[in-house]
């Protein structure tokens, strides 16, 4: 082992080739959400599937049932068989406050069903179950972004055609030997009834005693393509649609984002517009779902909606539904809109996220309803605030500015103080050669970068909970890193300790594990700053002018190569003793940053509970969060670093025995 190798001899010992691939691998699926979060409920599947049930007798059962009487021995045999099996999925549920209510009204259901009720009263009581079952165990209820319908006409065609026809009248090449036969989209009164996610639901996992295959496989992005394609194929009057949704402020603030709009029956809105009216505003926003996301920039009505349903489950005594919904309000509805409210007015930002840190810890704490009633309108009123800051008209050159500077300076003088530190030692120690493995890693990590945000543009979408485990485990896992590299570096500053090293291990190889450690490090220091950078700017580019942008960030990028160049000049002129204190200090220094910052992203995805600390500014900076569980990591990271300078002093102090 040579000097420039003994830096990191520790560490590299863990993070060979067989270490370093593996996990430089998840983390890049981690942040585009391809890697599930280990906090996922295996429920999910069963609610869904329940739902996906309940949606279909609503529509289906008056075509087994009138006045009493079978219409359809067959249809009436599946609706009594999916009904029992609505009764079996929500009776398998996980313990809640609310499943024993669910299960009396499954069984509810259920008899209507045996007793060939009307029609009506049936899908009244399917559609009240499917409602108080997502409240109780809330699913995704939307696509990330809108759904590209020109993806699900292809899909359309390669997959579904052939049963249900190409214009969807159900009389495609194989219906003829399909019992029962495929559904007809074109059929309106069934359209009526039925809403994108029911669709994309069926999708997903196919249908029970039917030629209809799951198509689990496909992406969700391209399932929810699907469902929205088909689902226009009974409503025609697209141009009048956009008219009246134009010119009708009161529906648009109806259908205020993609999760409204998903869950919508034509049926439904129709019983407050008019049918004729419905039918037409369906066939324009199914067709153009991105009308929705276009109504209001920076609208937080998903949050707002989020946290009345999460007070509304824990004023019902559902303290884990109302846990999650109050998580869903922040990753769905205020995280996607985070980057641009933070360029813009950093201090609203933070105090958001301080009180929906407060209302999960009060939920949890299990405190009065009237006090966390009292919480949510403080949130109410916050998330107005970032509304207004965030509209268009807010917006400014000079604001675009500073903003698309200000966050690639943050985001880059982190990563660039790790890795000039890393190139300073190599030259430091005469192992220049070694540099090159450093600056492959922060190479590869821009060029994941970019693919990163063009998976994320064209394919999938990033959701706030992939974000926020990307920034925590990277966050999480270079703290570990530079914890031992710095314990190291402050035991090789003490007097004659680097000499004798260089002495001891003068001439030996390079090992293979240590140059992939060296672009381990740097890949993933630099990839975490990169991907967080790659959100800010998809904000601002959607808010502001790309010159400006380019500006801002190009004002940035001239603004790190001087702090880089001076850093590398002074420690190039420090003695080696000098340089190794100096190093280790902010080395320790970033290791407890990342160390707050880490398991504040964690509590932010929901991976940590929450334990206010009110006497604790809030400084993210210095990786600073006000709860117990983000200063205690930095206070762990501190005692093991005094401990460790404590160790190297006293084994420095011993007399070296002759040799």
């Amino acid at each position: 082992m040579n000097n420039a190798e003994s830096q990191i001899s520790a560490p590299n010992r863990f993070f060979g080739a067989r270490a370093i691939v593996p996990i430089l691998l998840a983390f890049i699926a981690l942040s585009l959400g391809l890697a599930p979060p280990a906090y996922a409920k295996a429920s999910d599947d069963d609610v869904q599937t329940a739902w996906r049930l309940l949606d279909y007798v609503a529509v289906d059962y008056r075509g087994a049932v009138a006045g009493g009487q079978i219409k359809s021995a067959t249809e009436y045999a599946e609706m009594a068989e999916f009904s029992a099996t609505v009764e079996t999925k929500i009776t398998a549920l996980p313990a809640s406050a609310n499943r024993g209510a669910l299960i009396a009204e499954a069984k509810t259901f259920r008899a209507l069903v045996a007793a060939k009720a009307a029609p009506d009263d049936v899908a009244q009581a399917a559609r009240a179950l499917g409602t108080h079952l997502l409240a109780a165990y809330p699913v995704p209820l939307a696509p990330t972004k809108a759904p590209d319908l020109s993806r699900g006409a292809a899909l359309y065609a390669n997959n579904c055609a052939s049963c249900h026809g190409l214009t969807g009248d159900g009389h495609g090449p194989d219906a003829a030997n399909l019992n029962p036969a495929p559904v007809a989209f074109r059929d309106a009164d069934r359209a009526r009834e039925r809403s994108a996610f029911a669709l994309y639901q069926v999708i997903g996992q196919g249908l029970d005693g039917t030629a209809m295959r799951s198509f689990a496989e496909l992406p969700s992005q391209d399932r929810w393509a699907l469902a929205f394609y088909a689902s226009r194929f009974a409503f025609a009057d697209s141009d009048r649609g956009k008219k009246i949704w134009t010119a009708d402020a009161a529906l648009r603030k109806r259908v205020p984002n993609l999760a409204a709009l998903a869950g919508l029956t034509p049926a439904a809105l129709g019983r407050e517009i008019g049918r004729e009216n419905a039918d037409a505003v369906m066939a324009y926003l199914r067709a153009h779902p991105e009308a929705v996301t276009e109504v209001r920039a920076g609208s937080l009505t998903l949050a707002h909606e989020k946290l009345q349903a999460s007070i509304a489950a824990y004023a019902a005594g559902d303290r884990d539904a109302a846990k999650k919904l109050a998580l869903s309000a922040y990753l769905d509805g205020f995280e996607p809109v985070e980057p641009a409210l933070a360029a813009r007015d950093a201090t609203l930002m933070g105090r958001i996220e301080v009180e929906m840190g407060n209302l999960r810890a009060m939920i949890g704490r299990g405190e009065d309803v009237a006090a966390v009633k009292d919480q949510v309108a403080v949130l109410d009123t916050l998330f107005s605030d970032a509304e207004e800051v965030l509209s268009p008209d807010a917006a400014s050159t000079a604001s675009t500015f500073i903003g698309a500077f200000t966050i690639l300076l943050r985001e880059g003088v982190e990563a660039l103080l790790i890795v000039v530190a890393m190139i300073a030692f190599l030259r430091k120690s005469d192992r220049g050669e070694m540099v090159r493995h450093v600056h492959a890693g922060w190479i590869v990590a821009l060029l994941a970068g970019g693919a990163t945000w063009a998976v994320a543009t064209f394919f999938i979408g990033v959701s706030g909970a992939s974000r926020e485990l990307t920034e925590g485990f990277g966050s999480l896992f270079a703290a570990i890193v530079l914890l031992s590299v710095g314990i190291w570096m402050h035991g090789k500053s003490q007097a004659g300790e680097w000499q004798r090293y260089i002495t001891e291990t003068l001439g030996k190889a390079l090992s293979r594990s240590s140059t992939w450690f060296l672009f381990g490090l740097a890949f993933i220091v630099v990839y975490r700053e990169v991907f967080e950078t790659i959100l800010f700017y998809a904000a601002l580019t959607a808010q502001g002018s790309s010159a400006v942008i380019l500006a801002g960030a190009g004002s940035a990028i001239i603004l790190l190569g001087i702090i880089a160049w001076v850093m590398l000049r002074f420690s190039a002129k420090l003695p080696v003793g000098e340089f190794f204190k100096y190093s280790s200090a902010l080395i320790a220094v970033l290791a407890v940053v990342l160390a707050g910052k880490g398991v504040a992203a964690l509590q932010e995805a929901g991976m940590i509970d929450i334990a206010p600390l009110a006497q604790i500014p809030r400084i993210p900076v210095l990786g600073l969060f006000p709860t117990w569980e983000s200063v205690g990591a930095q206070l762990l990271i501190v005692a093991i670093v005094a401990v460790g300078a404590w160790y190297n002093g006293r084994r420095a102090s011993k007399p070296v025995a002759a040799l």
